[in-house]
């Protein structure tokens, strides 16, 4: 039956996913954002945190796309886990307050009570975070039910032990020498017609549509598999940020790890770039790693030389390979990194870094 089904349902499910999620819209997605930052500059709660921060003392990492599961299959989570526990444990040790950065969990393919059995070692690591009063839990649309299920509190404290506040964004506010820093932090999922829709919409969403999806086993494209989609919302997110004063902006949703505003491949192009013109020796090396990552990418922007520092993407912590990737914030420094398995290990690698003082001077008016 569910063949057949999937057989008469296939196209009209995927021109409907189509329509609605996979062709955000420009003002939609620029009115949402500028809607969640001022919710948070005025106080709205409900929206989410105000943090400040000293430049030099304050410790943050940032984490989105889990996408943990059930351990079966399905579960892309399951490869990472080692990476992410390792990386859990070194940064609760060091203080860092943990933002996570929404679709943690994968409620789409999967009820919570499952997830929840699954992943008890990873919800005790973060639970070391909540403990401590460092730990910010935003909702993606993949876990779209922390916003709107009213069992969600109930589930968040079973798992966590005590009360998990859910929230949309976080404004983490700190000072340099050019005046007030504001780091803008969202999932990146805003403008979606479905998934950041009205109370019906998003419940449809996430208790009809999503398993309904799941049961039929389609799986539409999204921004985590398309590249002409990443393309699209990076294309968005920068134009929005570069137009916000003073703000730097981070999100995930994409998969793809972006730092100041360049995805991996547009920073080897411009290291190239500056390798040749000073005849360094390490041309060959970049030349190298351009080749074996251009499968990766689909689309060059133009004016990568051009663009402001403004655009910042976590990537994910489900790659297939094992790795995961984040951002740090930390001794006035903001930077992406990646966690990998070495033998019988987990390092720690800094994919890219700026001072934060230098990154407030570039997007300064």
């Amino acid at each position: 039956m569910r063949r057949l089904l999937r057989r008469i349902l296939l196209k009209p499910v995927l021109r409907l996913s189509a329509r609605y999620s996979s062709a955000p819209n420009k003002e939609r997605v620029f009115a949402a954002l500028s809607k969640l930052l001022d919710c948070l500059r005025k106080g709205s709660f409900k929206k989410g945190l105000v943090l400040p921060f000293s430049r030099d003392a304050g410790k943050f990492i940032i984490f989105s796309d889990q996408h943990k599961g059930t351990r079966n299959g399905a579960d892309d989570f399951t490869v990472c886990e080692p990476a992410y526990l390792a990386a859990l444990e070194h940064y609760n040790r060091e203080g860092y307050h943990y933002i996570a950065l929404g679709d943690c969990e994968e409620l789409w393919e999967n009820s919570w009570l499952a997830v929840s059995k699954a992943q008890a070692a990873t919800f005790e690591k973060e639970r070391l975070f909540q403990d401590r009063g460092a730990f910010t839990k935003i909702f993606g649309n993949h876990d779209l039910l922390w916003d709107n299920d009213p069992l969600a509190p109930v589930y968040l404290k079973a798992a966590f032990g005590t009360a998990v506040p859910i929230y949309e964004g976080v404004l983490l506010r700190t000072e340099t020498a050019n005046g007030p820093l504001e780091i803008f932090c969202t999932h990146g999922h805003q403008g979606d017609e479905v998934s950041d829709g009205n109370w019906f919409s998003k419940f449809f969403v996430a208790r009809i549509w999503a398993p309904f999806q799941s049961w039929l086993q389609i799986n539409p494209n999204t921004p985590a598999y398309d590249t002409t989609l990443k393309t699209l919302h990076n294309t968005l997110m920068y134009e929005w940020s570069a137009q916000q004063p003073g703000l730097l902006l981070i999100t995930g949703h994409t998969h793809q790890p972006v730092f100041e505003s360049l995805t991996h491949i547009e920073r080897l192009y411009r290291q190239l770039l500056y390798a040749r013109a000073d005849n360094d020796p390490s041309v060959p090396a970049i030349e190298a790693e351009i080749r074996k990552r251009q499968f990766e990418y689909s689309h060059l922007s133009e004016d990568y030389l051009k663009l402001k520092p403004t655009y910042f993407n976590s990537g994910c912590c489900c790659f297939s390979d094992g790795e995961i990737t984040g951002i740090e914030i930390e001794g006035g420094q903001l930077r992406l990194v990646k966690w990998r398995r070495e033998g019988s290990g987990v390092m720690r690698d800094v994919l890219e870094e700026s001072p934060l003082e230098e990154l407030h001077r570039c997007i300064a008016p």
